[in-house]
């Protein structure tokens, strides 16, 4: 079973950790009660950046925010029978997600400004699809399944841009200067210590896929 539903306003959490913890851990919970193995998506925001270099498996989880700390205790939640899949920086061409954002506000303003000091990698749901497809042939237990490279926030934006045929210009601005609510992990790109574990493609063809999909390349 995969077990998809999730609270994932990450500073919604902030304001609501209780909300935020009936959906990630109760309902993941509920949903192992089923006694049906269990595909769990489980986040990068278990970690608190702080590492400087890529996370794997066997590194402790220390999450920031309300959002992150669900997100872990949900892992725990999940039982025994089941994979934990942590994944990071999801977009696809459906749903809310930060590519299908930035082509919207990139027609409407000469210039955005996105956070630069914020690191990982963003992963295409159709290439994450085909990883679990391959996560659920392995035994039960925690895999990082995220897309190969890295970038910022900033950096993601501009090769939105670039692949769109999108002339807007990305403002380069700190975490502080943003204001969010939640904390969020400086650096929080995974990678898995298992040989086994599925390897997904470049965040770059991840993205060049997903404009495909929506019509929107250059």
């Amino acid at each position: 079973m995969l077990h998809a539903a999730a609270w994932t306003d990450v500073d919604g959490a902030e304001a609501d950790p209780q909300g935020a913890a009936a959906a990630n851990v109760g309902g993941t919970a509920n949903a192992a009660a089923l006694g049906a193995p269990l595909v769990y998506f489980s986040s990068d925001y278990v970690f608190d950046g702080g590492k400087g270099e890529p996370y794997v498996e066997s590194d402790p989880p220390r999450p920031l925010s309300a959002y992150g700390r669900t997100k872990f205790y949900g892992e725990g939640a999940a039982g025994p029978k089941a994979w934990i899949v942590r994944t990071s920086w999801l977009f696809g061409a459906t749903g809310h997600n930060f590519v299908r954002t930035m082509l919207r506000l990139g027609r409407e303003r000469d210039e955005v400004a996105i956070v630069d000091d914020q690191r990982g990698s963003p992963t295409y749901v159709g290439h994450l699809a085909d990883g679990v497809r391959d996560v659920v042939t392995l035994p039960f237990g925690l895999r990082h399944v995220a897309a190969a490279g890295d970038c910022s926030w900033a950096e993601f934006a501009e090769a939105i841009f670039e692949d769109a045929g999108i002339a807007c210009r990305v403002r380069r601005i700190s975490t502080g200067e943003l204001g969010r609510p939640a904390p969020r992990p400086a650096y929080s790109v995974l990678r898995s210590e298992h040989a086994d574990t599925p390897r997904l493609p470049h965040w770059r063809e991840g993205l060049r896929a997903c404009l495909e999909r929506l019509g929107a390349s250059a």
